[in-house]
């Protein structure tokens, strides 16, 4: 008799624990809202296109690429004297260096600047994406993934094929890039806004005709007959 009054009493304070919990209030959950980026710092470049939505197809150079910016692409050279400054450099920055390496537009980066400005204006307009996942996969594309070095035996010396280096993909990559686009602006009546246009494009394309996608054959071809 004893057992069932405690059982009783148990069930009827089980009862009333669940009504209790019942009509408590539940616990606000607190929703955490999206994080906006500030227009040109961080994520936005030229304060225009997020970075953020970018990706890299190439996992082998993936780390190297680095869309980081403040405002404009101009770091001053404040990492040219570090041991792989460059690493810390966006990649649109190295480009606009690497327009104004030679010829007409050396010292010019205002000028180039705003001519690749202008062209990835132009690459949203006419195909509706972000222009810098076109500017990255034309990066990828023209990557190579190996070359030839030379190995001297003796007073013989034999060409031999190694792979590149991720980070010397990337560098390789950028340079062929803006030297395709200055070199389309000689004798021609193109633009720099024009000739990088049509070279980023060909490139993201995988165009033979790109400047770019040409040079990476031709050393891919030539490090394949020297394996």
């Amino acid at each position: 008799r004893a057992q069932g009054e405690a059982d009783s009493v148990r069930c009827v304070f089980m009862a009333e624990e669940a009504e209790l919990a019942e009509d408590a209030p539940e616990p606000e959950v607190e929703v955490e809202e999206p994080e906006v980026p500030i227009a040109g710092i961080g994520t936005l470049v030229f304060g225009k296109w997020d970075s953020s939505e970018v990706t890299c197809f190439d996992p082998g150079i993936t780390p190297y690429v680095n869309l980081k910016t403040v405002g404009v692409p101009h770091s001053g050279g404040r990492h040219a004297n570090m041991w792989f400054g460059k690493s810390k450099l966006s990649v649109v920055e190295r480009f606009i260096n690497g327009l104004m390496r030679t010829g007409r537009y050396s010292g010019k980066k205002l000028s180039t600047a705003k001519a690749f400005e202008a062209a990835l204006d132009r690459i949203a307009e006419r195909d509706g994406v972000n222009p810098l996942q076109v500017f990255v996969d034309a990066i990828s594309n023209a990557a190579p993934m190996e070359e030839i070095t030379r190995i001297k035996f003796g007073a013989v010396s034999q060409p031999k094929a190694v792979d590149s280096a991720p980070s010397r993909r990337l560098d390789v990559a950028i340079r062929h890039l803006a030297k395709g686009a200055t070199q389309a602006t000689h004798k021609s009546k193109k633009t720099l806004t024009q000739a990088i246009v049509t070279e980023i494009s060909k490139a993201a394309a995988g165009d033979v005709t790109s400047y770019a996608i040409g040079k990476k054959e031709e050393v891919e071809r030539i490090a394949a007959s020297a394996r």
